[in-house]
């Protein structure tokens, strides 16, 4: 007789395994050097936290996030499917997208609130500016504090305001999770589908946790809205680094 896990099991636990295989295959493919947008040596000289370090971070903050999530399906566990049946594909969609804006805007003003809070950015969100060059599976290393703002808390939100059932939750949270990913993932391959939908990508969000764009491309996971509106957008041009790889330059917008 079969295992059978309920969707929000699902929905709580599938998101974190993607993170690890998605962050995985970046871990493979970081020896592309020709595609890198760091050289391994700045890597290796410009972060400020060891790698296990950051494993235990996101493996807390995961903890921390599964936690939330269970309780949040308790709590809802008599709306969505089981008390109005399954959605139409046009439902789904527009809860996608109801989903990513809340997720956006949530994100955008908790994460430059915390660039402006000099306590706060000194205690909290510096903690993930460590990673001056960022790689895939330190997407979610953050300050305790700022994991259950920003992302636990943002992720709530998107999913209740969009009235999602936690069988579309898994869906929406693994694609949220690989564009996550894949925006620290440090390299710039061709054929990205997210460097061809979305401009806030890998080398929009390396510009800042550059120094010099650290006040600039607050905006995360999905879209660059928020930035253009209050003018913290800052674009940027690829160029080719010697030594091969590539390098993130601002210019202006």
């Amino acid at each position: 007789m079969g295992i059978v896990m309920s969707d929000q099991i699902l929905g709580t636990f599938v998101p974190i395994l993607v993170y690890w295989l998605y962050s995985g295959i970046y871990v493979l493919l970081g020896s592309f050097d020709n595609y890198r947008l760091h050289s391994k040596k700045d890597e290796q000289e410009k972060n400020l936290v060891s790698k296990s370090t950051v494993l235990r971070g996101v493996f807390f903050q995961q903890t921390i996030q599964a936690i939330v999530a269970i309780l949040l399906f308790k709590v809802t566990e008599n709306e969505g499917e089981v008390a109005t049946g399954p959605k139409s594909w046009l439902t789904i969609v527009v809860q996608f997208i109801v989903a990513m804006l809340v997720l956006d805007t949530w994100q955008y003003f908790i994460h430059r609130y915390m660039h402006q809070n000099k306590f706060l950015y000194k205690h909290v969100h510096s903690q993930h500016h460590r990673l001056v060059v960022p790689y895939a599976f330190g997407a979610l290393y953050n300050h305790p504090l700022e994991g259950l703002l920003l992302d636990t808390i943002g992720g709530a939100l998107s999913f209740l305001v969009s009235g999602m059932s936690p069988r579309v939750a898994i869906f929406f949270f693994s694609f949220a999770t690989i564009k996550t990913v894949d925006d620290h993932c440090g390299l710039w391959l061709p054929g990205n589908l997210f460097h061809v939908f979305f401009r806030n990508n890998s080398a929009y969000h390396d510009v800042h946790h550059q120094l010099y764009g650290s006040k600039y491309n607050f905006s995360q996971p999905f879209f660059v809205t928020w930035d253009r509106i209050f003018g913290t957008y800052r674009p940027y041009s690829l160029e080719k680094r010697a030594g091969g790889g590539f390098e993130a330059r601002l210019k202006e917008d």
